[in-house]
């Protein structure tokens, strides 16, 4: 099931200078900052309301957000979806016809197991399950 807007994902080119940007627009500090090295992605998240900013930047040239930037410029990468069963989802969105870009949930930033729909499946909008990895999800990829 859905649960919650998790947070946004934005692309950005220059992380420090969209995290200066975003300090300055939220009125607020980060509240993390990640590096997810089987992404190759630096990641900076702001805390809004119960929902959260994902600031995306690109560590090497075969990044998907590098080449995303390159390609589609800045802006928003993909849209989270909080859910309270990862794998059901996978399996409910499978059966209903959607495409999905991972077989098994992987580690993502932020402490969470996460899965993609394909933007092909979602009228052009990647779309992003994020469930909180817990003790039974250490044997997760």
């Amino acid at each position: 099931m859905f649960t919650n807007l998790e947070h946004l994902g934005l692309a950005v080119n220059d992380l420090e200078a969209a995290t200066t940007l975003y300090t300055t627009l939220l009125g607020m500090e980060p509240y993390k900052r990640e590096t997810v090295e089987s992404e190759g992605v630096d990641t900076v998240f702001f805390k809004v309301g119960g929902s959260k900013i994902e600031l995306l930047g690109g560590t090497t040239p075969e990044s998907a957000i590098t080449k995303f930037v390159a390609k589609k410029g800045e802006g928003i990468h993909h849209v989270a979806f909080e859910v309270s069963d990862i794998r059901a989802e996978m399996q409910r969105l499978r059966e209903a016809g959607f495409t999905l870009l991972n077989e098994q949930p992987k580690r993502g930033a932020d402490n969470k197991l996460v899965c993609f729909v394909h933007p092909k499946s979602a009228h052009g909008v990647l779309v992003e399950l994020c469930q909180e990895i817990t003790s039974s999800d250490l044997e997760v990829d």
